[in-house]
Parts: C-alpha cells; structure tokens; sequence
C-alpha cells in the first residue's frame, strides 16, 4: 500500500512540474489540469484496490474479460474504467456497456458499433480516436491524412461523445523526436477546434515518456508500470485485444 501510494505522490509532482514547464512557455491548454490514468492490465484487482484507497480512481485496462473481471471483484468502488488499445469487432457489445471511456478508435465500423451497444440509459461513451502519428505499419490508429473524415462520421453518432485524440508515439530515447510527435497531435486537436469541433482530450503519454507528453499539451497520460511497478508474469488472455 505504501509503494503504491508512494509511486503515486511522486508521479503528481510530476505532473505538477511538467504543468509550470507547460505553462511558462505558453504551449496550450495554459492552467488546465491533466488526469493520471492507471494502466491496469496485467495487475491483480488487490493492488488497484490500493491505488484506489491512495487516491486515483481511473484505471485503464486492455484486455476485456480480465477487465471485466476486475470490475466485479472492485463492484464497491466508484471506479472510471478506460479501455485502451484495439477493439476487436465481437468485443464491442461488452465494452460499451461496461466502460466510461475508449481511447483506441480508429475504424468507423468500430465506432458504429460501440454507439449501437451503448446503453440508452448510460451516458455517451467517451472517445477518443487513435491516431498512428509515427506511420509505423505495426501499430495501430488513422492516419494524419484520414482523420478528419473519421472525425466528421463519429461526431454525428448520438450515443458516443467524441473528446479527442489518443496516441502511441514511436518509441524512442531522443527527446526532441518525444516532443515532435506530441506536438504533432497537438496540432492535429488544434486545428479540428478551429474547424468548430468540441474537443478537449489528448491522450498521450506514457510511464517513460508522461512529462514531455504534459509540456506538449496531454491532458490524460496513461501510466502502468511507474505506478505499480512490473507486470506479473506474462498473461495469455482468452481474448487478444
């Protein structure tokens, strides 16, 4: 309980350093606040109880029945559940009735479907559309060049609330290549509010990389190992989402 709590505190300062570096140079989104997503997948529903009686109470998780899981054994607490990652079409149905947010759209037909399953009486699914802003052919997410049309398609359904971007930059140790990237998805959301869109989200950043991801403008870092430390032995889902 105390690493975890611990992991967390040092984490906020973190942020709050990266906010003052974001905000002295005048980037975007000056005084806005960012939200720490804890990237559950793989970690035993015990230790987000902890993290949960430390203060943070948005968990990400990526694959569906270990999510779902989790979520019955946590049943007790006021938990805002994250699905990131791909979405594979049969998943859909369950994802939207039992997720607040998705941060991996990237296929309209994905899109549709999770508008369909959502609950009438549950509020609009959160969205976010991934973008691949490093073109490697390996990873998923739209391409710059597609988005707008993708954006355009999604706003319009009624049971969805499209909030902005999601990414998982290239990996690397260069930290003027970490910035360009993020500063590219920044000025992706720029320009779809200047075209009258109402978005507010970028999603971006990881345990390695959450600070430069802050100073280019993220509003949601998604952070796994730097809160609970490494994962457990590898786990082989019964889905591969």
């Amino acid at each position: 309980m105390i690493e975890i709590k611990q992991q967390l505190q040092a984490i906020q300062a973190d942020i709050e350093k990266a906010i003052a570096k974001r905000d002295t140079h005048h980037v975007v989104n000056q005084g806005g606040g960012v939200t720490l997503l804890s990237v559950s997948k793989g970690q035993p529903a015990q230790k987000l109880r902890e993290a949960y009686e430390a203060g943070q109470s948005k968990f990400g998780e990526n694959y569906l029945q270990e999510a779902l899981n989790k979520q019955s054994e946590l049943q007790d607490l006021n938990i805002e559940w994250h699905f990131i990652g791909p979405i594979q079409s049969n998943k859909t149905q369950l994802i939207a009735q039992h997720f607040n947010w998705v941060h991996g759209v990237d296929r309209l037909k994905i899109a549709q479907r999770l508008n369909d399953a959502r609950p009438s009486d549950c509020l609009p699914l959160q969205i976010c559309l991934q973008v691949n802003i490093s073109g490697e052919a390996s990873k998923s997410g739209i391409a710059p060049s597609e988005l707008i049309n993708l954006v355009k398609d999604v706003s319009a359904l009624p049971r969805l609330a499209l909030r902005g971007l999601m990414t998982i930059p290239e990996p690397t140790q260069d930290a003027a290549m970490q910035h360009a990237q993020f500063r590219q998805m920044r000025e992706l959301l720029k320009n779809l509010i200047k075209q009258g869109y109402a978005l507010d989200t970028l999603s971006m950043g990881m345990s390695s990389d959450y600070q430069i991801a802050i100073e280019e403008g993220a509003t949601i870092i998604r952070v796994g190992s730097a809160i609970f430390g490494a994962r457990p032995a590898k786990i082989t889902p019964e889905d591969s989402n």
